[in-house]
């Protein structure tokens, strides 16, 4: 396997290129690195004060109450505009598993006053530790307490899916946010001319722009991109998610250590990894199993799916297999990614796709949900900007270079993310671990160059320091001049 660099700002990928000969001297490059990075901290975001307000109030529809959609409500409410949002299912239930919410996100989240109603639901790990998948031994370390919430001005959160939806969709009430339950858009009915839907049961709502964030299936997409859809196509890899009642783990001296010290703990191996973590206020171990699969999903059996997960890492670390073994239930998803679309934009500039229906991508930098929420907060800033609704059509096109750039990047990222945890073992797999090792000897992390993306300075300060308000704000005073060629896509 190789690798060509990143379009995204990192070094994670520099191990692969570094002789024993340049070793030493990358170690003195990267001290100097480090010296510069606390010269140049992320400046802290401004104390918390109520948003600019619209200039220009819009009558906004949103399809779908996810986290994306109910983001994007919070956010344009919060400025002023009138926001309807139309889901299909009759109610907000307990679907879902564990989510990490990063700074990036939880930043704009607290500032959108969610800290009230999501913070008895959320836990905050120490570290996130990768772990040989032999053995569980220690072999990647990125400090989350103190160091994240110190650099990026906000927690790093994991939290059950239905809390963190059920939190958005009671704050989006409160704002004054009509969520429509039951109510959702019909297969075909979207419009490409006008701010026009047509609900299931026959319903036309009409309003000034209709945002599209009703996930991976998303009839929108097909519309936005001229009668050729682009969907997400599978990434060779399925995910077995799973949660274990922690009080199954607490009298077991093999495994009880992980919740003594609540982290996130990520065994990686050749073409599988295992990501773990306390959810629910400690109560849930949430565990999701990534392994290759090359098999139609329509021929999955879920009934099977148990043992067939128990199979793949039955020769993983003993401890881990334990864990596995207390499984009783699980469900099997395919992994999807897309690639950087075209557009997002109806060429009436009425119809605006966000979140998974523009850009899938597979869950190996759990940036999914997280560039949902910057798509809504970057939406209402730009929707600020604006002074008259002749402008409204430009402001659509800025604000969708800046976030075709990003979540491009995003995709890509994760995709490397998956190849770098996927190593068999072998020469690429001694080098990195031996490039993450580092920081596990010195018990610290996140300050120079690392094949482990989440510590590695420049990746890191890119995903978790990214402001995505300021980006566009930025790219409006440059009058739309950024150009659609800086889109790029995955270069693996």
């Amino acid at each position: 396997m190789s690798f060509n660099e990143t379009s995204y700002p990192s070094r994670s990928l520099e191990f692969l290129h570094i002789s024993n000969d340049e070793e030493e001297e990358e170690e003195e490059k990267e001290e100097e690195e480090k010296d510069q990075a606390r010269l140049t901290p992320i400046p802290k975001p401004p104390p918390y004060t109520t948003p600019l307000q619209a200039k220009v109030r819009l009558d906004m529809i949103i399809a779908g109450a996810g986290l994306g959609g109910l983001t994007t409500a919070i956010a344009l409410r919060r400025r002023g505009h009138t926001v309807t949002v139309f889901e299909r299912a009759p109610d907000l239930g307990e679907v879902g598993a564990g989510i990490q919410i990063p700074p990036n996100s939880t930043r704009i989240l607290l500032a959108l006053g969610l800290g009230p109603y999501i913070s008895p639901h959320t836990t905050s790990p120490s570290a996130i530790r990768l772990r040989r998948w032999e053995d569980g031994s220690v072999i990647g370390l990125t400090r989350l307490v103190p160091d994240f919430e110190h650099k990026y001005h906000a927690p790093y959160y994991v939290v059950h899916r239905a809390n963190l939806q059920l939190a958005l969709y009671r704050l989006a009430l409160d704002l004054g946010v009509v969520v429509r339950l039951g109510r959702g858009v019909r297969t075909g009915g979207y419009d490409g001319d006008r701010a026009r839907v047509v609900l299931e049961d026959g319903e036309c709502v009409e309003g000034d722009l209709v945002v599209a964030a009703d996930g991976i299936k998303s009839d929108a997409r097909k519309l936005v991109l001229g009668g050729v859809d682009q969907p997400p196509r599978e990434a060779g890899f399925a995910a077995y998610r799973a949660m274990v009642d922690t009080d199954k783990l607490k009298d077991d001296p093999d495994v009880s250590w992980l919740l003594d010290n609540p982290g996130q703990n990520l065994w990686i191996g050749d073409m599988r990894h295992v990501m773990a973590y306390s959810i629910a206020g400690g109560k849930s171990f949430n565990m999701v199993l990534s392994h290759p699969s090359s098999t139609d999903p329509s021929t999955w059996r879920q009934e099977t799916a148990v043992q067939e997960m128990k199979e793949h890492f039955k020769d993983w670390d003993p401890r881990l297999v334990k864990i596995i073994n207390q499984i009783t239930t699980t469900s099997k998803w395919p992994l999807l990614s897309g690639v950087p679309l075209p557009t997002w934009l109806s060429r009436s500039r009425t119809l605006l796709i966000i979140g998974d229906a523009a850009h899938p991508m597979v869950p190996y930098m759990s940036s999914g949900a997280a560039m949902a929420v910057e798509d809504g907060a970057a939406l209402a800033e730009m929707l600020s900007c604006i002074t008259s609704r002749s402008e409204l059509s430009s402001a659509l096109d800025v604000f969708e270079k800046v976030r075709i750039l990003r979540t491009g990047q995003m995709q890509e990222a994760s995709l490397v993310n998956g190849k770098l945890w996927h190593f068999g073992d072998g020469a690429e797999q001694r080098k990195r671990d031996e490039g993450m090792g580092r920081e596990v000897e010195r018990g610290e992390g996140g300050d120079g160059v690392n094949p482990n993306q989440w510590s590695d300075e420049v990746t890191a300060r890119w995903v978790y320091g990214y402001d995505a308000e300021g980006e566009v704000r930025k790219a409006w005073g440059r009058s739309g001049t950024l150009d659609s060629t800086e889109v790029v896509g995955t270069k693996l």
